[in-house]
């Protein structure tokens, strides 16, 4: 079991914690990784792009020219798609591009992503955190103590509205509980801040 650092919110590390081999000491796969990136940031695309057919675009209600005696190619409406202005053909039309990978290949990435956190050594693990009031400055301090100095995802058992106020307004940083932890901000996040219970929780699903 990978034992890290078990630190307190000023920052000093009060003992240690044994992480489950099955959740935080598997080998990363990065084939899986990669596919549950590309899955979040598909369903995150609105899909609001829309162009106009030949049915849609207003005009071209008459024929442009009688069929015959002109010399010109014969044409229908002004709306056809050859003409400028016309309708697009096989345009792009609003749709989802959300899709799901496999439950076990979704475990397998989440576990792979904090995994890679506890190798790289980019995990800090606190015996907990709360305030008494939202204050942005608090959490900067908790940051500061921590050395933490890039982008950080804190992650807490159950939801603290103190603790995500305090964070909201830090660049960088960004606050779920561990039903909320998935692979894109686990990646996208230089240092993963979790307290002792949200480990336990996430254990407990995972493991």
């Amino acid at each position: 079991m990978p034992k890290v650092a078990l630190y307190n919110q000023t920052g000093a590390q009060v003992g240690e914690i044994e992480l489950a081999d099955a959740v935080f000491g598997i080998e990363p796969n990065q084939h899986v990784l990669h596919d549950a990136v590309v899955m979040q940031q598909s369903s995150m695309r609105q899909g609001t792009h829309d162009t106009k057919t030949r049915s849609e675009v207003s005009g071209g209600g008459r024929k442009p020219w009688k069929q015959k005696g002109t010399g010109r190619a014969r044409q229908g409406s002004i709306r056809s798609p050859q003409w400028v202005g016309g309708g697009t053909v096989f345009g792009p039309t609003p749709r989802s591009y959300a899709y799901k990978l496999p439950k076990k290949v979704r475990r397998l990435a989440i576990k792979s992503a904090l995994s890679s956190k506890v190798k790289n050594e980019e995990i800090l693990v606190l015996e907990g955190l709360q305030f008494e009031a939202p204050k942005t400055k608090e959490m900067t301090a908790v940051l500061k103590s921590l050395n933490v100095a890039s982008k950080a995802l804190v992650v807490t058992g159950d939801f603290a509205e103190n603790v995500a106020l305090s964070a909201r307004n830090i660049p960088g940083v960004k606050f779920v509980t561990a039903e909320g932890i998935n692979v894109l901000d686990v990646l996208k996040h230089d240092k993963l801040i979790i307290t002792k219970d949200a480990v336990a929780k996430v254990e407990e699903v995972l493991g």
